[in-house]
């Protein structure tokens, strides 16, 4: 059942609605009794939720990624919405469509698809387009890599967002070649679609987001490197120089090695093209911490992936109207008498101004 969405819901609003728990934690009161924390999500964003009472009777009967339906209360807690559940049930598969409790690209993912295909078509270098269209031409490959999501929470996160993010950085890698005469073109355009490739198999998202086995084991850039192996197999006659400087690209793209990367960025376009993961990346951080707080602030809350809160640009530059607060009744006017003269004062300057 859906409406209502986490997007719409105010605080004072009675909840009739079903999420997926996105997180389950069994808490302690003061009193020594349990309550239930969770964190509720659908396809429009999340809101924390707690269940005081009556929490022995449902406890074990859900559990993280099961959809739930609940009855509760919209509040403001900390100013901002969170939800007191007053019931609680699971709900089965068979109750619910999944498309309305996971977040997606706003945009069609087989147009994107389609809109990949034409940019690998026109790369002019042979080999390279043979490696690329391996990949979009294996439909098990393409089956995964149309619904992905680029990370697990940070950037990108929804279905279709590594499309997504994989099509903003070949117009962007090819837009930077066009200003910096010495950048190959095809080179960033292979960096794109393949720097992020081992994330089909390194995330699960068939029902919520978590790293599989293999992910949490190896990574997605050993996972790349392995798949981009697998396809090169069937190109005998690829050059093995080029074949180095894309293995490099996988392996140094997060930049440093506190970030992951084994290899720092060591020719024009690795380098290049890590800033453009980067930025493309924040760029979309940025814009959800925005779309996602519903509170009043200017600013969102601290985001630890870009170490900062954001301003919500819109909202500093077009304020909404002060809200003037009603004028107090005025108070009855007491009725005006004459101040008495002061009895002395008055007989000295009687007597001053008698003539004599």
């Amino acid at each position: 059942m859906k409406p209502p969405f986490v997007k719409d819901l105010e605080a004072g609003q009675a909840v009739t609605a079903s999420f997926l728990v996105f997180s389950k934690e069994v808490r302690e009161k003061k009193t020594g009794d349990s309550y239930l924390s969770l964190l509720l999500s659908d396809r429009t964003g999340k809101i924390d939720a707690k269940m005081w009472d009556n929490v022995a009777e449902v406890v074990d009967s859900f559990d993280r990624d099961d959809f739930v339906k609940i009855k509760g209360l919209t509040q403001l807690h900390q100013n901002r919405p969170q939800i007191t559940i007053h019931k609680l049930r699971k709900m089965e598969d068979a109750e619910v469509n999944f498309g309305d409790y996971f977040p997606c690209s706003e945009r069609d993912r087989e147009e994107m698809w389609a809109e990949l295909r034409a940019v690998v078509n026109a790369v002019a270098e042979p080999h390279l387009r043979a490696l690329l269209l391996a990949f979009l031409n294996d439909e098990r490959i393409a089956a995964r890599f149309k619904i992905a999501p680029a990370a697990k929470s940070i950037h990108h996160a929804y279905l279709g967002g590594l499309l997504e993010h994989v099509l903003s950085l070949c117009a962007m890698g090819r837009l930077a070649a066009s200003h910096y005469g010495h950048i190959d073109a095809d080179l960033m355009v292979a960096a794109a679609v393949l720097h992020d490739i081992g994330k089909i198999h390194e995330l699960s998202y068939e029902r919520g987001f978590h790293y599989t086995t293999e992910g949490q084991l190896l990574g997605h850039m050993a996972i790349a490197l392995r798949m981009l192996s697998d396809k090169l197999r069937d190109i005998p006659d690829f050059p093995e120089p080029l074949r180095t400087l894309l293995e490099h690209i996988v392996l140094s793209h997060h930049g440093s090695l506190e970030f992951g990367s084994p290899k720092l960025p060591q020719f024009p376009e690795a380098l290049l093209f890590h800033y453009l993961d980067d930025m493309d990346s924040k760029m979309e951080i940025m814009r959800s911490v925005v779309a996602g707080d519903a509170a009043q602030q200017l600013f969102t809350p601290y985001t630890h992936s870009i170490e900062r809160s954001v301003l919500k640009k819109e909202r500093f530059l077009n304020p909404p109207p002060a809200v003037t607060p009603p004028m107090p009744a005025a108070a009855p006017k007491a009725e005006s008498r004459p101040a008495a003269p002061n009895s002395a004062f008055a007989s000295k300057l009687a007597s001053a101004l008698r003539p004599e």
